[in-house]
Order: C-alpha cells, then sequence, then structure tokens
C-alpha cells in the first residue's frame, strides 16, 4: 500500500475529515455537536454520522445552514450533506468509580455498642453496619 502511493493520500484525507469534524462542530450547537461525527467526504458529499435518528431529524433540520457556511469557507466545491445514523457513536464511558469513604475502627466500635442499647430494626441495621465496617477493612 505504501509503495503504490495510497498511503499518503490516506493519510490526507483522515486529516481532511479531522478539520471538517472540528469545523462542523463549531458551526453547530455545542449539543448537537456532540452527537455527530464527519465520516467521509465522496463526490463532493460530506457524509455525517449521528447517534440516533432523532439527532439525524435536528442535523437535516440545520442541513442548509450548514452546506452554506461550509461551502462559503472551506469546500466550495461541496454539493450535499448526507446524514446517517450510527449506534456506535453513543458509546457510554463507564462513570468513574468512586471511592468509598471507610469506617473506621474506632468508629465501628461505637455504632456496635450504640446497637447493643438499641432495639428493634435499628439494632440490626447498626450491627450490620458495624459488621460491614470490619469485614470491608479485612478486604
Amino acid at each position: 500500500m505504501h509503495h503504490s502511493g495510497k498511503l499518503p493520500s490516506l493519510a490526507e484525507k483522515a486529516e481532511l475529515l479531522r478539520q471538517l469534524d472540528q469545523q462542523v462542530k463549531q458551526i453547530l450547537s455545542d449539543h448537537v455537536a456532540q452527537q455527530l461525527q464527519v465520516a467521509n467526504l465522496r463526490d463532493s458529499v460530506l457524509v455525517i454520522e449521528t447517534t440516533s435518528s432523532a439527532w439525524a431529524a435536528r442535523i437535516n433540520f440545520q442541513k442548509a445552514m450548514l452546506l452554506t457556511q461550509l461551502q462559503a469557507q472551506t469546500l466550495p466545491m461541496l454539493t450535499a450533506i448526507e446524514v446517517k445514523v450510527n449506534p456506535a457513536l453513543a458509546r457510554t464511558e463507564p462513570a468513574p468509580k468512586i471511592p468509598q469513604p471507610q469506617l473506621s475502627a474506632d468508629a465501628a466500635a461505637h455504632i456496635q455498642a450504640l446497637a447493643e442499647h438499641t432495639d428493634g430494626s435499628l439494632a440490626q441495621k447498626l450491627k450490620r453496619l458495624a459488621a460491614l465496617a470490619s469485614r470491608s477493612r479485612q478486604s
């Protein structure tokens, strides 16, 4: 592939698509821009992928304005914009694991002592909490 001369043209196209992606996202509002990605430019048609059909409808509503601005700023040869739905773009990042505060041995002992002087379901819950605190320190 490198010897045939296609590698430099692929790198140039990838850079062009990255720049177009940034430009499209600057033109559109932030909440819309987060839901799309410029996927391709072929035969003077810009292909934009989005996460759902609802976002595709919103982008289609702004397509004429986007086409006019892109023609004026960057791509005068651009003739159309095509919007496609790609649910894979909606990948959700796993929520960061929030460290849970640990009860100290002293706090667990106080909770256990309180449970000894309490009746009913509250006493049971306090005993479970004290036991949980001692188990989490052993792990």
